[in-house]
């Protein structure tokens, strides 16, 4: 439902997109994601076409952006950083001109926008001046002229940024109930987001994609994918840190802090390597006065820094100049 082929996008010297394929399909929720300054709005411009790229290309639906710009906006829901809207109109006056403008009128025209404010649970505000709403409020009008017009494709440029706990799990439930039917896109700088809502995830660095998998896949990745932890009396951990090491799927145990007599110790795996049971039966043969473990099933904060650190991007580029 979203095609990018060879999309570049360079200004005078620098080159904020260099050279981006990726292909979304229908039921997809992929999380874009990439440090500040490494593409990702700028990607996101040109997907809903409001920056013409300098090379590659752009297909939503079968419409290139480019050359058939009006069929494909159609098809897509754009929400952009800031999402900006007239400060001076309310909520409703706002989403029954974005319903004019996509096309719909008279009493249909209301009910899109009636449908989209409850869907946003804009309600209480709908008759405020949104340059009186809050921050939150204010992003979920974004939202709502957003998905007006029920697109098959929705590119989201931070779409909980600025909500309360309660208003990211309200949203996070609405594209959830929306991905069925949809090819969504959505930015974001919180990684528990990604694990919440989206069935793949793509990382770029530099302009350039660096990670392309589920979410789980991109957590098997991490050192602490499949690493047990517990918390003991810090008296017993040196005898235990000995005999974890000593389980042969256990590469390397570590203590990772104490507080109050008590310690927690990480197990880490060699390779991919299960040792929760072992762990907890060793744990119960030495009688330790276990208070907690639980096995992880990996950091993404971890891959994410891994993947987009400079010292990764320097391996990157050893790896490339040694192919050529």
């Amino acid at each position: 439902m979203i095609e990018i082929e060879g999309l570049t996008k360079s200004f005078g010297r620098i080159a904020a997109v260099a050279g981006i394929d990726l292909r979304v399909l229908k039921g997809e929720v992929l999380g874009f994601l990439g440090p500040n300054g490494a593409g990702k709005s700028t990607t996101m411009k040109m997907i809903a076409g409001y920056l013409t790229p300098s090379s590659g290309r752009v297909v939503i639906c079968g419409h290139d952006v480019e050359n058939d710009t009006i069929a494909a906006q159609a098809k897509l829901g754009y929400l952009p950083e800031g999402a900006p809207a007239y400060g001076d109109m309310t909520p409703r006056q706002f989403l029954n001109f974005i319903a004019q403008v996509r096309g719909f009128s008279g009493a249909e025209a209301k009910a899109k926008a009636a449908a989209a404010a409850a869907k946003t649970e804009l309600e209480p505000v709908l008759e405020q001046p949104i340059d009186t709403l809050s921050k939150g409020f204010k992003r979920r009008v974004g939202l709502a002229q957003a998905i007006l017009h029920d697109p098959p494709t929705l590119v989201m440029d931070e779409p909980t940024d600025g909500l309360d706990p309660n208003q990211k799990h309200s949203v996070r439930k609405l594209i959830q109930a929306m991905a069925a039917d949809k090819a969504i896109i959505i930015s974001t700088h919180l990684l528990e987001e990604v694990e919440a809502v989206c069935t793949r995830a793509v990382i770029i660095d530099r302009g350039r994609i660096v990670a392309d998998g589920t979410p789980s896949s991109l957590l098997s990745r991490s050192r602490h994918h499949n690493a047990v932890t517990m918390t003991l009396p810090a008296a017993t951990v040196p005898a235990a840190k000995a005999k974890l090491e000593a389980l042969p799927g256990v590469l390397n145990v570590q203590e990772v802090g104490q507080s109050d007599g008590v310690a927690t110790l990480t197990a880490f795996p060699r390779a991919t390597t299960l040792i929760i049971e072992d762990v907890a039966a060793l744990a119960s043969q030495e009688k330790w006065d276990v208070k907690q473990l639980y096995a992880e099933a990996g950091r993404l904060d971890e891959v994410f820094r891994a993947l987009t650190t400079h010292d990764a991007q320097q391996a990157r580029d050893r790896r490339a100049g040694a192919l050529a």
